[in-house]
């Protein structure tokens, strides 16, 4: 009789495991099924051809490696690509910005050719921000130009003039709470493109270009070259040009998705190192303003922390030992409007990976 029962409950507990099991791998299929939304810009278009270095046209070249990191990309099965445009027309720069904001976009990168009066070449990449100096100036004025070419833009864009510098200098930054992860991706894209490609480093920068703008997610505007330099335009006119910097781009692209992925990993049953040790905190915000962390600056939250590293400030809600007690802090931070809202985990007052925060000891 004891044996019987022993036999019961040895199989009890596989039936309790294999459960946990199905649930556990359940939960991780969920999240490894997750679909990132990558929307692709090729600049200009149609009417606008963009810059005419040496008789290249900008908005063919911009296209072309659009489609390459497309195609490349779409091999990935957790990650879906659109286009602001798969051929040559020409879309308003709000229209790009809303095709991004309507999908739901995790990522918005558009993509452009440089010019300049000198033999300057490089490629470089650029996140939203305030105006850094005049030369990035000229570059956002340039790009922005575009504007006068939509219907009714003098409505759009609310007297927005992109030939004025104090236009392009008011401009508020919208998007600080997105700048960390823009300058994560910009910094991946632009090391491809140092050290891999060797291409002269013109250094990942911030400027207010309108198309940026418009967006509610990371997002970044790569500049692959200067069709003015005779050597880089027809570099980057080439097939294999465009192959090696759409295939660069792309491979930045899909690990930044896998450091995000890393960052939101879900665990259900495992242990937490050390409660006293691991902390997790919900990060809503980050920039270079100073905010007194009142609940009224915060959309309600309270308890809001902040953290100066460097020039910027980072805000951080939700202070706590337990992983399911942060994610239920993020879910409030998104219902309060904080959508690019993530958790990140502390050991003993350094940042480290979820992964590593949610290992077993």
């Amino acid at each position: 009789m004891q044996s019987q029962q022993k036999h019961k409950n040895i199989i009890k507990s596989k039936i309790i495991f294999l459960l946990l099991f199905i649930l556990v791998c359940n939960s991780v299929s969920i999240y490894a099924q997750k679909e990132y939304v990558v929307v692709l810009d090729a600049g200009h278009g149609g009417k606008d051809p963009g810059n005419l270095g040496n008789g290249y046209k900008e908005k063919n070249i911009a296209l072309k490696v659009a489609l390459k990191v497309g195609e490349k990309l779409k091999q990935r099965k957790d990650v879906k690509i659109l286009f602001t445009r798969n051929k040559d027309v020409f879309i308003d720069l709000w229209k790009r910005g809303d095709i991004a904001n309507h999908a739901k976009a995790d990522l918005f990168v558009s993509i452009h050719c440089d010019s300049h009066t000198s033999n300057a070449y490089g490629a470089g990449t650029f996140v939203l921000g305030l105006r850094g100096n005049k030369k990035n100036l000229e570059i956002a004025k340039r790009e922005n130009a575009a504007i006068l070419l939509e219907d009714n833009y003098q409505d759009k864009y609310k007297g927005f003039d992109p030939n004025s510098a104090e236009s392009v200098i008011g401009l508020s930054l919208l998007q600080e709470e997105n700048l960390d992860k823009s300058l994560a991706i910009a910094s991946l894209i632009q090391n491809n493109f140092t050290f891999k490609l060797k291409r002269n480093n013109r250094k990942v920068k911030q400027d207010n270009f309108q198309v940026l703008r418009e967006t509610i997610m990371p997002s970044v505007l790569i500049e692959l070259g200067f069709l003015t330099n005779k050597k880089e335009g027809r570099f980057l006119n080439s097939n294999s040009g465009q192959t090696k910097m759409a295939n660069e781009i792309a491979d930045a692209i899909y690990n930044y998705i896998k450091n995000l992925k890393l960052n939101t990993v879900i665990e259900d049953v495992t242990t937490i190192n050390s409660a006293s040790e691991i902390e997790f905190k919900v990060q809503v915000a980050s920039g270079k303003n100073r905010i007194a962390t009142k609940s009224y600056n915060f959309k309600g939250l309270k308890n809001i922390e902040r953290i100066q590293l460097g020039s910027f400030y980072k805000y951080y809600y939700g202070n706590t030992s337990s992983y399911s007690s942060a994610e239920k802090s993020m879910k409030i931070a998104k219902s309060k409007g904080y959508k690019t809202a993530f958790i990140i985990a502390l050991k003993n007052g350094k940042k480290i990976s979820i992964q590593d925060a949610l290992k077993r000891p």
